[in-house]
Order: structure tokens, then sequence, then C-alpha cells
């Protein structure tokens, strides 16, 4: 074997394992799917299902002769199908790529999308063809079932094998490559480990020497920076991923070596990249000081558009809240009368954007002067302070319908950060790396880190929070706030609030 990687037996044996695990692969092609090409082909196809599926429906019903260029003419019903598909996907959010590596979780979620996608499609009418009878109705509903279910079962089941994962090598084996195989890793005792990730961890490679001949998980530590550009080569490495925090201090003869990987054609890939990819959370305790990594960079024409735009809807929004709070108002005060007398509306200041303070306005939830004797404290779950009528209206998000006067005002969004108090803010941001990055945009009645996790009641949960509403200020658009939208509702039908 090369030279270069004659560092010692314990190395050597966990190379030549690598490499003779690479050998007993099955020889097929091995098409490296990435995260976003993952998610395009399960799009594709499902749209391709659903879409044939109502074309095999209306052609059963049709007294006509079946002709390509009559579907062609009739497209509405097919652009309107896919807008309905992408809202129930997005509902019942199918295109999470370790659910849709888990058969039982897919059929469940992407069944149930199918079948709400044929429920709303038929009750639109002019844009939705004529199934004129209950058996063509059923025969569409059947058909898509079938056909999404068929579909997602076979992707469960076959695009997790290792000729359509990315064979990755880890640069860095301490706590940043610790981390991200933790993050990989699906459970513990899975012979798949790394299922719907679209990964096969290979190896680590990292200098220390207290790391050589060891495993992280389950995945060998093969050597030093010296083997970086032969396991590369020999181990079929797709992608390199550097688990270093400050990237800015490595070697230069390990820069060295990554450029002559990507030389041959290997993607070199941060970890900070790959954890917010498949977590949809930006790791502040592994990006540095590096602002472009957890902050947005441009500053273009449609983002210009899309905050105007935003702010439009936040105003009819905020209109429409305005009529529900005029008929939700008296039931509440009238339910709070009864249970525990005391004031309808709950004020208390928060921190917006730009760091500035304003009151915000909320239904009373809890006894009147709670924190009279305890001062600011955490919210938790089953919290002694709040009232039984309060306890449903933070379980239906009801108790955030005032802040509709907040969104009128501008000093709030329908969607973004949730605005923190002042006296958390200070502690926080003493604590947290990029805490005061998410005052740059409008909070939120609802938004990212709220449907992803549940209320903050430690620092630690706290950090969550912010590495989901940093993703948020990072990737803000119609498309997330449309998802944020979709994962509220369920939310508050199903009584899942805090």
């Amino acid at each position: 074997m090369d030279a270069e990687i004659r560092q010692g037996t314990s190395s050597h044996n966990s190379f030549r394992y690598g490499a003779a695990s690479r050998r007993r692969r099955i020889a097929l092609p091995h098409m490296q799917l990435r995260t976003s090409e993952r998610k395009l082909l399960l799009l594709t196809v499902d749209l391709l299902i659903i879409n044939a599926a109502l074309a095999a429906a209306w052609a059963l019903g049709s007294q006509t002769t079946f002709a390509v260029g009559a579907l062609l003419a009739l497209s509405k019903w097919f652009v309107t199908l896919t807008v309905v598909w992408g809202v129930c996907a997005l509902f019942f959010d199918v295109y999470d790529l370790a659910r849709a590596a888990s058969t039982v979780q897919i059929v469940r979620a992407a069944g149930a999308a199918a079948l709400a996608a044929v429920a709303i499609y038929i009750l639109i009418p002019w844009f939705a063809p004529p199934l004129t009878s209950r058996t063509l109705i059923f025969a569409f509903a059947l058909l898509a079932w079938l056909g999404i279910v068929g579909w997602r079962v076979t992707y469960a089941q076959l695009f997790v094998q290792p000729w359509f994962k990315r064979r990755a090598l880890v640069v860095g084996a301490g706590w940043a490559g610790r981390s991200l195989e933790e993050m990989l890793r699906i459970a513990p005792r899975d012979p798949n480990p790394y299922r719907g990730t679209g990964y096969e961890l290979v190896g680590f490679i990292d200098d220390n020497s207290d790391y050589a001949g060891g495993n992280v998980g389950d995945v060998p530590v093969l050597g030093d920076h010296q083997l970086l550009v032969t396991a590369t080569r020999e181990l079929g490495i797709d992608e390199i991923i550097l688990a270093i925090t400050h990237r800015h201090a490595i070697d230069s003869t390990l820069f060295d070596a990554l450029l002559r990987c990507r030389e041959l054609g290997v993607r070199v890939t941060p970890m900070a990249v790959i954890y917010e990819r498949l977590n949809g959370r930006v790791p502040v305790d592994h990006v540095g000081r590096d602002l472009y990594a957890a902050l947005p960079t441009g500053d273009s024409v449609y983002e210009r558009f899309y905050l105007a735009t935003k702010r439009l809807a936040d105003l009819v929004v905020g209109v429409l809240g305005l009529l529900v709070l005029a008929v939700v108002g008296p039931l509440v005060a009238l339910a709070n009368a009864l249970s525990a007398p005391g004031p309808l509306f709950y004020r208390q200041q928060r921190v917006g954007k730009g760091g500035g303070v304003f009151m915000i306005y909320k239904f009373r939830s809890m006894r009147p002067n709670a924190e009279r004797e305890t001062g600011a404290v955490w919210a938790a779950a089953n919290d002694s302070r709040i009232t039984p009528v309060g306890r449903f209206l933070r379980k239906t998000r009801l108790d955030e319908l005032p802040q509709v006067l907040n969104i009128l005002t501008g000093e709030m969004s329908l969607i973004g950060p949730r605005p923190e108090r002042p006296e958390f803010v200070e502690e926080l941001a003493k604590q947290l790396p990029f805490y005061r990055a998410r005052h740059a945009v409008r909070p939120g009645i609802t938004g990212w880190a709220q449907v992803q996790h549940r209320y903050a009641s430690s620092v630690e949960e706290a950090k969550t929070k912010l590495e989901y509403d940093l993703y948020y200020v990072k990737h803000i658009g119609a498309l997330l706030d449309l998802r944020i939208v979709l994962r509220t509702i369920p939310v508050m039908l199903l009584f899942k609030g805090q």
C-alpha cells in the first residue's frame, strides 16, 4: 500500500476495513443522490403519479375517445391538482428525508396526503374534471393512494441502500465530528443507522493521535490528514465533510490536501452546512464567529419584493384577525370571569426588530399577578400558574389572537421568531452566540422554532430554538412561510400548543 498511509497498525487496519467494505458492496451503478436531488426525485414522481391517477379516472368516465391532446387542453385540472398536492404534502411533511426513509411513517403520512389531496381537489368546481359518479371518484382516490404509497415504500426500501448514498469522509473526530455523527445517526441499533440522510460515513480523519485507531460511533478513525488524498481515492469518497469549527485556522498542509481532493472532483462541505440542510437548524456551537454561516448574505430584488408582499399579507391577516377577535373576545371574557376573574388581556414587554422594546397583547392565561412574588421565570409545561381556561387557550394558540393588534401596528408579523422578554434577552445574549441576530426580522405569532420545538424552559432549549430562528432568518422566504403556516394548523387543531 502507498507509503503515505503506513501510520501504524491500527490506522492501517481501519483503512483496510473501509476499503474492504467498499469492495463488498453490490456492484450497481453508484447514484450519489444529494439532499436536494432526493427531494426533487420524490416530488417529481409524486406529481407524475397523482396526475396520472386523475388522467386514468377521467379516461374511465369519458364518453369520448381518450387523447393526450384533450388532456393537455385541460391543463388547468392538472395545474390545480399539482398545487393542491403541494399544500397537502407540506401539511403532512412528506418531504422530510428521515420520515421518507421509514416505511411505517411514510405510509401513514403519504397515504393521508394523497387522500386529503383527492378530497380537497374534487370539491373545487371548474378547476376539477367532472368525475360524474362515486365509482370514478373512488377510482381516482384508490389509484392515487396505491401509486403514492407504493412509490414511497419502494423509495424507503431501495433508496436507502449504499449505492444510492454519498460516501463521506469526515475531517475532524472531535466535538464537531461527533456531533455530526450523532445527528446523522437515526437509531443506534438500526442496521442502516444513517437511513434517510443520504450519507454513508466511511471514516474520520484527525491529526490528534489520541483518536487514532478508535471509533466515532461505529465509524473508524483512519488516521491523520496525510491519509486524506489516498483514502479519498481508494475508498471511493464522494464528499468530504469538514467538521472543524474554526476552519480559518486549519493547517496549511491539510488545506492543500483538501484542495487536492477537490481537484479530484470530490465536494468539500463544512459540517455546519450538512447539519443545517438536514436539521433545519444553524448549529451555533459549530460555526465559530463566521457571520456568513449564520446570517443571510443577499439583498436581492426578490427579497425586497417578498418583504413588501409579506407586510401587505400581514395587514390583511390583521384586519381579519380583528373580526375574529371581536367574536372570540367576549366568549373568553365570560369564561375567565367564571373560572379566574381578572382582566381579559395580558400585556408584557418584549424585544422586537432592531432590539426595540414593545408591549405585546395576549388573552390572559394565568392567574392575575402570577409573577408578583417570583419575578420573570421561564414558561413550563403544566405550569401551576395557568388557569383552566388559559390551558385551553394555550393548547389551541388562541391566547395569541390579540397580537393581531401588534401586527397592525407593525411591531410583529404573522410569521417570525417569537419575541422574548427583555430580562431573558440580556441573559441569553451573554450565553448564546448570535442570539441578537434573531432581531434582524420582525417577530411573529408563529415561527419555524414554534412548529419544530416546544417552548423553551431553559438556556439549553433556548439555544435549540435559536438555531431554528437563525435558520428562518437566513432562509426567509414565501415557501418557508407556507410550510410554517401549514405546520401551525395541526398544532392548533390537535391541541399541541403549550
